[in-house]
């Protein structure tokens, strides 16, 4: 009998407001993937309705704040990203992906590449402070140690440390602790590496590196008002490709027929 082949996972953070965003990765993932893959996002109001999220918040002046800490934050995936290993059943690999990234790359490759033998997560180990402290949509930005490492982690959902992740741990820990992964021993030494060129940063990875997976972390292209920096060309050329990207989802009818995907 033939074995049943193995289906990774990919988890995206999704906001509603970022919808254009969340669709473009979807499709570049499975468009470059050599096998199948099953892509899903993590729905604030569907993660509510599992019973399995309940974190809540207060908005101030269009600003969402977390009411454990009281510190702003910008997504509605910013702390249910850490859910992943208790949603996969704390079973497998899984990977997280914020929404606003555009994958070049067979997101398969990556899961060979994360060897889940022995560290419980791994992600790039950025040096990155963001020069903005608001976002694109306006949003505050907080800036913290080991910034953007947790916008892609991959996730030995198995791994001891990951079991302590429970939904009660992620609903009621500080966004410091949870970013900072708290939940294991040693913050440096359990975290394992994946090159840069999986989580490059516009703005700030070497536009000499081949970008697998492109991190607009500067806005995007589903902004109006986004532009890419004269002084990175890269950030431009990979918008072109997000923005073709679009323009084919939008011709298919996956996207907004009225809005205009084109890098002014």
């Amino acid at each position: 009998m033939k074995k049943q082949q193995q289906i990774n996972t990919v988890y995206i953070g999704y906001d509603e407001r970022e919808d254009t965003a969340y669709e473009v990765l979807k499709f570049s993932i499975e468009r470059t993937a050599s096998k199948p893959i099953q892509v899903l996002p993590l729905k604030k109001n569907i993660l509510e309705r599992m019973g399995i999220y309940n974190r809540k918040s207060e908005m101030i002046n269009g600003q969402p704040y977390d009411t454990i800490d009281g510190r702003p934050f910008s997504t509605d995936f910013s702390f249910s990203r850490f859910l992943v290993p208790a949603l996969n059943m704390y079973q497998g690999k899984a990977l997280f992906m914020d929404s606003d990234m555009y994958l070049r790359a067979d997101v398969n490759e990556l899961f060979d590449l994360c060897d889940m033998d022995y560290y419980p997560v791994y992600c790039v180990h950025h040096k990155y402070e963001p020069e903005r402290t608001t976002k694109m949509d306006g949003k505050e930005q907080q800036p913290y140690r080991r910034k953007n490492w947790s916008s892609l982690m991959m996730f030995n959902c198995g791994h001891e440390e990951n079991k302590k992740l429970t939904p009660e741990v992620v609903n009621t820990q500080t966004g410091r602790w949870l970013h900072g992964f708290g939940w294991l021993p040693d913050k440096e030494a359990d975290i394992g590496r994946i090159p840069e060129e999986w989580n490059w940063l516009d703005g700030h990875s070497d536009p000499e590196l081949n970008a697998k997976n492109v991190h607009f972390t500067t806005g995007g292209p589903w902004f109006e008002k986004w532009k890419p920096r004269v002084s990175h060309r890269a950030d431009g050329d990979y918008a072109v490709e997000w923005c073709n990207e679009a323009k084919w989802l939008q011709i298919n009818g996956y996207l907004d027929q009225n809005k205009d995907y084109m890098i002014r």
